[in-house]
């Protein structure tokens, strides 16, 4: 590949107790010039790889939901230009020669085509391909301020999409399955909590509905039994997410 190194586009990352995932990452932005890791309170040897790294900023702070952290790291970069990279995305390489000769423009944002992976089973159906905008300029745009769910703001922007893959390596054992389903019920029930209505009805509904949408109307069956892990995992992350912020409400 040509060895020419991308100077114009500052690659932010955000990242927890991402030893799992965070050295192939990093190790598919070696082209970057500058790259920002914003650690919010690692605990497993996260920051020690990313300080290995020569052309990586690591930048240490809180964690204030998805959106506002991803906002705060944008700050953080050389560059105006930004792709916004999760700590289990690994950029392939025609990928990396695209965006080398892409000629930006600053009422554009672009987004990428995504494949979701469990360990090294490509997820066709549970989860399937994304497309999710991801390169943009600061000045013109950021993440909106939701604890979940967070998006690039699209007001006023065109949209263009990039060729090659960013591979998403999300889970690597059944242990982070249930790490991350605390994790993300617990925001959820937090950003909600007043604003929502729940019950224990509703928790049990929640989630055996999004496991038959998974399982079957996604036709998760046809991923084996990854699709059987991320089912049952998609079911227990809606049910606590509903009984936990039936919780919150009644201490109200």
């Amino acid at each position: 590949m040509n060895q020419e190194r991308i100077n114009n586009i500052s690659c932010v990352i955000i990242v927890k107790d991402g030893v799992s995932t965070i050295e192939k990452t990093l190790d598919s932005l070696n082209f970057f010039e500058d790259v920002v890791v914003y650690d919010n309170g690692s605990t497993d040897g996260t920051t020690q790889i990313v300080k290995s790294y020569h052309n990586v900023n690591l930048v240490e702070g809180d964690f204030k939901g998805f959106g506002p952290t991803k906002n705060e790291a944008l700050m953080h970069a050389k560059n105006d230009w930004i792709l916004s990279l999760d700590a289990d995305e690994v950029l392939s390489t025609e990928f990396v020669r695209t965006i080398k000769n892409i000629d930006l423009n600053e009422n554009m944002i672009y987004s990428i085509l995504r494949e979701n992976y469990y360990r090294d089973i490509h997820v066709k159906h549970c989860w399937g391909n994304d497309i999710i905008i991801r390169i943009f300029n600061r000045k013109k745009t950021m993440f909106t301020d939701e604890k979940v769910h967070e998006k690039v703001i699209e007001d006023g922007c065109n949209l263009l999409s990039i060729d090659g893959v960013v591979r998403h390596y999300p889970y690597s054992t059944i242990t982070e399955f249930i790490i991350k389903l605390d994790r993300y019920s617990t925001i959820f029930a937090n950003a909600n909590v007043g604003k929502k209505s729940s019950s224990p009805l509703k928790a049990i509904l929640n989630g055996i509905f999004s496991f038959i949408k998974t399982f079957f109307f996604k036709r998760g069956f046809l991923d084996g039994y990854a699709g059987l892990i991320i089912a049952f995992s998609h079911m227990a992350t809606n049910f606590y997410k509903y009984i936990k912020l039936y919780e919150l409400n009644r201490e109200l």
